[in-house]
């Protein structure tokens, strides 16, 4: 009878999460509130990286040069990629303690600014990403025949950055309100298109021409784009505690500089860990496409794990931001150790999973058997440390909720180009163990990080800092 009831109460509670409901985060029970807060946020990052599963599924199928097209690509993306979360992680806490603070106008006037400054910043990159491409490709070790015939991937993928900032930050806004179900939406709507457009437009359907690699490029960039439309309807009809009508739509130069400059640190942080592995990815590139290839699908395999970890260290941010402007840092610090808590459990059973099934899960994204089982090798080995990773991104989104990103960037200044791009180099040339120096090398850095913010977290300076 006790057991009937649980299920039915959890039922109800993802029912509720789902629902998209607006609730008070600062007050009544944290458990709940993580719990609502994450399961439409690890939805959405689910529907985020379904994008690079189906791309990597039907690419897969043109061989081992476009899935390092891909890989190589989305190894710089990382850059715009870590602008975005950089960008948006500035928003979110700014929001966030004006939402705790209940003034939803002055909420309103921030997330406009922060979608002005994405697109500038979105512009700024887009022209160098269209005409260097190639050179790009070639500095990143690729081969004479991805840099020859499938740079158009790297071309449609820079030249087309805006969609991802944007998508980024406007789910961002969504997110640190407390309606992160408008979030998981947009993602399912845009995973929708792509994975309609991906087996038409790489392999050809009918009278539409196959564009092999560069039609996945197109697709995703239409889905992103479109999803991107249906952001600002919500944010045009005033879904949730922001709405974009009735406000000025001039640039804020003050409020837009303290958003620059709160992003800074959490910019900096994300090019710090990204520019990493970018290194890494070239350190691996020596090796040959194969190596390349199933490092490449191990790498998807992971993003898409540490989904769930994502979303609740999400929640974390969206909880520390709130609770903090509500005046409450006692319950801000609590809402970040009972979402570490839950990370630790989720990922342990997480690394048993992939630790068993491995094979099958490369194998369901690969035919080439050589690739298959260098990609094996690869999960294996990153995937034992998923514990210590879903640890860290709490305690680093819990700075960045609270607004003290320079924490997290001096850490991961330390931890990543300090410890692991020379480790990696170290153990991958100078050992003998090859490609597998390179994935060793991120455990480490990885340990020594979330140990770092686990310490400074203690310390909690950052309940002080003002946004």
């Amino acid at each position: 009878m006790t057991l009937n009831i649980t299920i039915k109460q959890i039922l109800q509670e993802i029912k509720d999460a789902l629902r998209g409901e607006e609730h008070d985060y600062t007050q009544g029970s944290l458990k709940r509130a993580v719990f609502l807060l994450a399961i439409p946020m690890v939805l959405e990052m689910c529907m985020e990286s379904i994008f690079a599963i189906v791309d990597i599924f039907f690419v897969s199928r043109l061989g081992a040069d476009a899935i390092a097209t891909v890989g190589l690509t989305e190894s710089v993306i990382t850059i715009i990629y870590a602008l975005a979360f950089g960008l948006s992680s500035a928003a979110s806490a700014i929001i966030s303690r004006r939402v705790g603070e209940k003034k939803y106008h002055k909420a309103s006037l921030g997330a406009w600014q922060a979608i002005l400054s994405a697109i500038a910043v979105s512009l700024i990159i887009a022209i160098p990403g269209l005409i260097f491409a190639k050179d790009i490709l070639r500095l990143m070790n690729a081969s004479d025949t991805i840099v020859n015939q499938m740079s158009g991937y790297a071309s449609i993928m820079f030249g087309c950055n805006g969609v991802i900032m944007l998508l980024f930050m406007n789910n961002a806004i969504f997110r640190s309100t407390g309606n992160p179900v408008l979030s998981m939406k947009v993602l399912f709507f845009a995973n929708l298109i792509n994975l309609i457009l991906d087996p038409i437009l790489i392999f050809g359907w009918g009278p539409i021409p196959a564009f092999g690699v560069q039609g996945a490029a197109m697709a995703t960039t239409t889905g992103r784009g479109l999803a991107v439309l249906y952001q600002f309807y919500l944010l045009g009809k005033g879904k949730g505690k922001i709405a974009l009508a009735g406000i000025s739509y001039r640039p804020n130069f003050r409020l837009i500089g303290k958003l620059i400059n709160l992003s800074l640190g959490s910019v900096s942080q994300n090019i710090i860990a990204t520019s990493s592995w970018i290194i890494l990815m070239r350190l691996v590139a020596v090796y040959g496409s194969e190596v390349l290839a199933g490092y490449t699908i191990s790498l998807r395999i992971i993003t898409f794990v540490l989904l769930p970890a994502s979303g609740i260290s999400n929640a974390a941010s969206t909880l520390v931001g709130q609770n903090l402007g509500a005046g409450n840092p006692l319950r801000a610090e609590k809402s970040a150790w009972i979402s570490s808590r839950i990370n630790v459990i989720l990922m342990g059973i997480i690394t048993l999973i992939i630790l068993i099934w491995a094979k099958w899960l490369v194998g369901m994204l690969a035919s080439d058997s050589g690739i298959v089982d260098l990609g094996v090798i690869s999960l294996r080995i990153v995937s034992a440390g998923l514990i210590i990773y879903g640890l860290g991104m709490v305690m680093v989104n819990a700075f960045n909720g609270a607004g003290d990103t320079q924490t997290p960037f001096r850490i991961n200044i330390v931890a990543f180009w300090l410890v692991e791009i020379p480790l990696a180099w170290l153990l991958s040339s100078k050992t003998g163990m090859a490609e597998q120096g390179v994935f060793w090398a991120i455990i480490i850095a990885e340990s020594l990080m979330t140990f770092a913010s686990l310490y400074f977290f203690k310390k909690g300076n950052w309940k002080l800092k003002e946004v």
